[in-house]
């Protein structure tokens, strides 16, 4: 087929028996219905899809949905992905049950154009289509489509349907197509095998764009699959895109393993959830309020799933009211940014409200001060006006997150996340690591190390006025540092630029400290390297260097602290201090014997003992300079 595919996909909505697939064949050429039971019973069970070739040539979508209230699942699914709607009513009934429903359903996920098409006029006269009109305008008071086209036609004598194509003309001419950009995300509506092609499956393309050869994620499945084909309107083409009908056949994945609610998308960006965060709407119309913990049937993208719904603000929600809610799914889903979804009642199955997405992977907060820091960020989630607040608003509820587990958070790649931080960073929101793995401080992770690592600095040096300052391994050792210390030492880089504190030759202190000239720390140091060298290698006890010295306890057990903090003296089992200058003396050691260290061959070349030389082995395996294999060592660090 010739012509312009444009990114804008219509539905049919509306009672059952008032024409939509008679009315879509008419304008379209094609019968959606397709199955044998739908031609014998004479209703749309499945939903069924066509091409409409404009006056323009432009090409558009056209989803054409049942209409009977048992098939709500179907509806949903087909209407989820449209961008307008074609409501239709008959002349000769007017307004019925499932076009209230279907109405209500069209507002609660977000449908935002369209209009009506009044069918069956060649059975009825002036009059009654001009009751069947204000019927109509009646039911559409307050909606979306409000003021918006009523056209009378007929299928059959094919009165206005002319009228009826340049009204879907113009919703074209005056739509936005949907942005190509962001990653690809297909809910799955059909999947068959096709010879010669394997496994298809088709669906509504809601972001990003595809093409043959791309490697993509079939979620919740969890399987990787290859693209081998495209096609849009059963035409191959090189690439399709958001707001497009797509049918692909994949490889790497079996019919049997796909179901209605998989989804196509881009690897490595999204995963399955049973869990997202939402701000619900309960339909005026609801029979009775939602409450806590109450068992519901989720209509989101394709899928069909029982869930229960956790409040996270009052106990209930009421008819036509709004609320911040967790939607706890009873299997995984697969969730976007802003998706829209329906909730129905258990039992009956009436359409209770819906919402949006806000947050796809939702966690339960515990606790009074946790709940409320999580509203907040819903809050901030829900008024959100780009991606880069939607992303402050996460990572500042985590305060500190790799950037590979914000990719998945925010689904978005990496490249892109990294372009949003700089411009974050740049307005002070985050600071951005450069260690592996890259972590992404919020500002509120900024401002609560900073505090804590002053109150610890501030404590150090009034204990010890002394030593210049702590060595960042053990500032993260009072801090209960839980990441690598590369991303630690970032942040300290960071906060001195700023002249918060100050870091430099590997020492951390407050701003503007300066270390007390002590002749007594700097007299009893001398002894103690003393007593450690006339040692050697069969170290000195702490007792040893405590009788060295004439202090009392409290005096000396203060001194031997600020020794280990100025990284002069290591603490080794058996109570042996290992001075840094022995300390480079043994590695000497070690790299003389090279190959073949054993506590005997360092016996042999120092002339110590195995309760010496055990010890200090120990510590360098501890810190990476060694490595034991077996009874013998490996040198890691040749250039210490």
């Amino acid at each position: 087929m010739s012509g312009k595919e444009i990114s804008l996909v219509l539905g049919t909505a509306g009672h059952i028996d008032h024409g939509k697939t008679t009315l879509i064949k008419a304008i379209t050429g094609v019968d959606c219905d397709c199955l044998v039971e739908e031609k014998k019973r004479g209703i749309t069970i499945e939903l069924g899809f066509a091409p409409l070739r404009l006056p323009s040539e432009k090409i558009v979508s056209v989803i054409d949905v049942p209409g009977h209230e048992k098939f709500i699942r179907q509806m949903v699914a087909g209407v989820s992905g449209i961008d307008a709607v074609l409501l239709v009513v008959a002349a000769d009934e007017g307004v019925m049950p499932q076009t209230r429903e279907h109405l209500d359903i069209l507002e609660l996920l977000g449908i935002h154009d369209g209009f009506v098409v009044l069918t069956k006029a060649d059975l009825v006269d002036d009059e009654m289509i001009e009751m069947a009109t204000e019927d109509v305008r009646e039911l559409l008071q307050g909606s979306f489509l409000e003021g918006k086209k009523i056209i009378p036609v007929s299928s059959v004598t094919r009165k206005n349907l002319d009228t009826v194509v340049d009204e879907i003309e113009r919703l074209v001419s005056s739509s936005h197509p949907r942005s190509r950009k962001g990653p690809f995300f297909m809910p799955i509506d059909r999947a068959f095998p096709v010879a010669g092609f394997g496994t298809v499956v088709t669906g509504t393309a809601y972001g990003g764009k595809i093409f043959p050869g791309r490697e993509v994620s079939i979620l919740p499945l969890e399987k990787d699959a290859r693209i081998r084909s495209v096609q849009v309107h059963s035409s191959m083409v090189e690439e399709a895109w958001a707001g497009q009908r797509v049918a692909m056949s994949l490889t790497g994945v079996s019919v049997e393993d796909l179901h209605r609610g998989d989804v196509v998308c881009e690897k490595g960006l999204f995963k399955k959830t049973s869990c997202f965060d939402t701000y619900l709407k309960i339909l005026p119309s609801s029979p009775e309020p939602l409450t806590h913990w109450q068992r519901i049937r989720l209509h989101l993208g394709t899928s069909d799933v029982l869930g229960r719904v956790s409040l996270l603000g009052e106990k209930e929600i009421l008819p036509g009211q709004v609320g911040f809610a967790q939607i706890v799914t009873e299997e995984d889903v697969v969730a976007s940014f802003s998706e829209r979804f329906i909730i129905r009642f258990y039992s009956p199955l009436v359409t209770i409200g819906g919402g949006e997405v806000l947050f796809p992977y939702g966690r339960k907060p515990r606790g009074r001060s946790s709940r409320v820091e999580y509203l907040k960020m819903l809050a901030d989630l829900k008024e959100a006006s780009s991606n880069e607040d939607k992303l402050a608003a996460i990572i500042q509820s985590r305060e500190m997150i790799p950037v590979s587990e914000a990719s998945i958070l925010i689904q978005e790649s990496e490249q892109n996340l990294l372009s949003k931080l700089k411009k974050m960073e740049k307005k002070g929101d985050v600071l951005v690591t450069e260690s592996s793995p890259r972590i992404i401080f919020s500002r509120g992770a900024i401002e609560k190390y900073t505090s804590e690592i002053n109150t610890i600095l501030s404590s150090f040096h009034q204990e010890q006025p002394y030593s210049p300052g702590l060595f960042p391994p053990k500032l993260a050792e009072l801090l209960k540092w839980n990441y690598d210390i590369k991303a630690l030492k970032t942040l300290l880089s960071y906060l001195s630029e700023l002249s918060i504190l100050s870091y430099g030759d590997g020492i951390v202190c407050q701003y503007g400290f300066t270390a007390k000239d002590d002749k007594f720390f700097e007299e009893n140091s001398r002894k103690v390297l003393d007593l450690c060298l006339r040692k050697g290698f069969l170290f000195p006890t702490i007792e040893e260097i405590s009788l060295e010295l004439d202090m009392d306890n409290r005096q000396f057990s203060s001194f031997l602290e600020n020794l280990r903090n100025m990284g002069e003296v290591v603490l080794l089992q058996g109570n042996f201090v290992l001075h840094k200058e022995l300390q480079s003396r043994f590695v000497d050691v070690l790299k003389s014997i090279r190959q073949d260290i054993t506590i005997g061959s360092v016996r042999d070349k120092t002339g110590s003992s195995r309760k010496f030389i055990l010890p200090v082995l120990e510590y360098l395996d501890s810190r990476k300079i060694t490595r034991r294999v077996g009874d013998k060592r490996i040198l890691l660090l040749k250039d210490l």
